[in-house]
C-alpha cells in the first residue's frame, strides 16, 4: 500500500489544529470523568485528526477518489433535479398553469 499525501498544506494545518484543540479538551474531561467513554472516543478522533494532519493522508478521501462509480451515481442523481421539475405539469382544467399556495 503506496500512501501519498492527498490532503494541501492549508487542510493539513486545519486538521491538527482542530484535532488538538479536541483533544485538549477530551483530556481535560477525562481528568474530572474518568469512566465516561464518550471523552475516551473524542480523544481518539482528535489524535487521529491529528495524524492526518502531520503525514498528510486522509483515508476518506483516498477512497472518496479511489471510487469513481459513486461519483459519478451522485452526480447523475443530482443533475436530475431542477429547482422547477416540481412545478412542471401543475395545470387548472383551462390549461393555465397553477403555482402552489405561498402565504409569503
Amino acid at each position: 500500500m503506496n500512501i501519498k499525501p492527498n490532503i494541501g498544506i492549508l487542510n493539513a494545518l486545519i486538521r491538527i489544529t482542530f484535532g488538538l484543540t479536541v483533544l485538549a479538551w477530551a483530556t481535560a474531561k477525562l481528568v474530572k470523568r474518568p469512566w465516561r467513554d464518550s471523552y475516551l472516543l473524542a480523544a481518539v478522533c482528535g489524535a487521529m485528526k491529528v495524524g492526518e494532519g502531520i503525514v498528510r493522508y486522509c483515508p476518506v478521501t483516498a477512497f472518496y477518489k479511489k471510487c469513481p462509480v459513486m461519483n459519478s451515481e451522485i452526480k447523475q442523481s443530482e443533475a436530475h433535479h431542477d429547482s422547477m421539475d416540481g412545478l412542471e405539469g401543475l395545470t387548472n382544467l383551462d390549461g393555465d398553469e397553477v403555482l402552489p399556495y405561498n402565504p409569503t
